[in-house]
C-alpha cells in the first residue's frame, strides 16, 4: 500500500497519505509528524483523511478494527495506481527506495510510542 505513487504526486513521489491519526488521539498525530519531520521530511498529505472523503479508506482498511475498539491507529497510503488491487501489481513495479522512506516513517512513530511511559490519550470523541 505504500510502494507506489499515484497520479497527484506523479512528478514528487516524497509523499505519503496518513488517515486516522488524529481520529482518536492527537498526541498520535502530533507524534507522527514530529517523527516525519526528525528523521523522513516525507509530504504529509491528509486528504484522504477528510470525513468527508467518499472513499472512506479510514473504514476500509485494517487499521479500523482497532480503531473502532478505541486504540488510536493510522493507516500509511500512497494512493490508487492503475495497478491497484490488480494481478498487474507486480513487485517490479514497487518503488522500493520510497516505501523505505516511509517504513522508516512508521518505525519511527511506532519507536516513540512504544518507548512512551504510558499509553497516549484517547482525547477524540469518534
Amino acid at each position: 500500500m505504500v510502494g507506489r505513487t499515484d497520479e497527484k504526486h506523479k512528478d514528487d513521489p516524497n509523499y505519503v497519505y496518513v488517515i486516522g491519526a488524529d481520529r482518536l488521539s492527537t498526541e498520535l498525530h502530533k507524534i507522527n509528524e514530529a517523527a516525519n519531520e526528525k528523521y523522513t521530511k516525507l509530504a504529509l498529505d491528509y486528504t484522504y483523511n477528510a470525513e468527508s472523503d467518499p472513499n472512506r479508506y479510514y473504514y476500509r482498511s485494517d487499521h479500523y478494527n482497532f480503531a473502532e475498539r478505541g486504540i488510536p491507529a493510522a493507516f500509511y497510503f500512497s494512493g490508487v495506481h492503475e495497478d491497484y488491487h490488480r494481478p498487474t501489481d507486480d513487485v517490479d513495479k514497487i518503488m522500493f527506495d520510497k516505501m523505505t522512506t516511509i517504513a522508516r516513517l512508521v518505525f519511527y512513530t511506532a519507536w516513540e510510542l512504544a518507548n512512551r511511559d504510558k499509553r497516549i490519550e484517547v482525547d477524540v470523541k469518534p
